[in-house]
């Protein structure tokens, strides 16, 4: 038996199919990398389909990718790459920590003087004033490294949602439609980046119509297995104080009520829906996985700009040990029932 307890007894069967749900959350989506890398390891499952948004959506962009190229270890070293070029473009950024918080082995930006003279400016300027060309260093690595043909034409399917500025809902790409511009609209916070222009219309950070989105997954692959790797807290303890933690709250807050909505639709759903092939059938009969983690929880929201290679490392291992603990206590459940229990979203609905 493995520590997994996916192969338990069970070594002649196919590999479980798996769906993959990968929130966005800027550096922290290295949590998510991390998670991925562990994943990647696991002979004993197979991922179908991927529905990210913002860094969930670009670390499942180079998974596919990478795979492509070399298989399970080519989307290892693909995710390795990317994230090391993220934190070689950041040496550059002015964003760094503070010497006390250096010293203190904090890896909040709160006393970076360039964070708090940026936080400050995006307050009173918007990106169209501070940022007139509209440069974005994803942008560079993105187009250099990814291979979207291969992303076209892979097994793995791709969903990629981000919002449209002018109707407020979100709109899912799949693995054809998927380009550079995708991937940064789905990562554009507006208070950061201009909207960036799709075929004619704007598009804004995912996050606010899809974190991510789950009817793709439902409709469109054939597992019923489905792990969210959540970076953003549903549930936080203590009351917001200070301007940049009520902030903070309310972005947690809006990023997570597409998914919520979703995920006690699909708790009502298990109540009433029919046992037949009805598409209420199929949301009732979706097993739900969850992989977090309190240490990501308990990150302040500046660090999710902090790209330094000790803190994104320190988010992998984070990831990595997460995703051994959730195969060691729930592997055996993939392809047998949900080891997140959807009853308790109801409580107060």
């Amino acid at each position: 038996m493995s520590s997994s307890g996916v192969t338990s007894g069970e070594s002649v069967k196919e590999p479980v199919p798996i769906d993959l749900a990968l929130q966005g959350g800027g550096a922290h989506g290295a949590f998510t990398w991390g998670v991925l890398d562990r994943l990647l390891q696991e002979p004993r499952l197979r991922i179908d389909g991927i529905s990210g948004t913002s860094a969930g959506a670009i670390n499942a962009a180079f998974l596919i990718d990478g795979y492509e190229r070399g298989g399970r270890e080519g989307a290892r070293a693909a995710l390795l790459a990317f994230w090391d070029n993220v934190s070689r473009a950041g040496a550059l950024s002015p964003l760094r920590r503070s010497p006390l918080d250096v010293m203190l082995g904090r890896w909040t930006l709160d006393h970076s003087p360039a964070f708090l003279a940026g936080d400050l400016m995006t307050r009173v300027f918007s990106p169209y004033d501070l940022n007139p060309r509209g440069f974005n260093p994803l942008a560079r690595i993105l187009a250099s490294t990814l291979d979207f043909t291969g992303i076209a034409r892979s097994a793995i399917r791709l969903f990629v949602t981000a919002t449209n500025v002018h109707t407020g809902r979100g709109r899912v790409f799949r693995n054809e439609e998927i380009t550079a511009e995708v991937l940064l609209a789905s990562a554009c916070l507006p208070t950061m980046f201009q909207a960036v222009e799709i075929e004619g219309a704007l598009y804004w950070d995912g996050g606010y119509s899809g974190n991510p989105t789950m009817t793709p997954l439902v409709r469109e692959c054939a597992s019923q297995d489905t792990i969210i790797v959540q970076v953003n807290p549903v549930v936080r303890s203590g009351s917001p104080r200070s301007a940049r933690e009520i902030l903070n709250r309310l972005n947690e807050v809006s990023f997570n009520a597409v998914l919520l909505k979703e995920l006690r639709m699909m708790a009502v759903l298990r109540q009433v829906a029919p046992a037949d092939e009805t598409e209420g059938a199929r949301w009732a009969a979706m097993r739900m996985h969850r992989i977090a983690s309190d240490v990501v929880a308990d990150l302040g929201s500046s660090s999710k700009l902090n790209a330094e290679w000790a803190f994104l490392t320190m988010l992998r291992d984070e990831g990595r040990r997460c995703a051994e603990a959730f195969l060691t206590s729930h592997g055996s459940d993939l392809g047998r029932r949900s080891s997140f229990d959807l009853d308790q979203l109801l409580d107060g609905v």
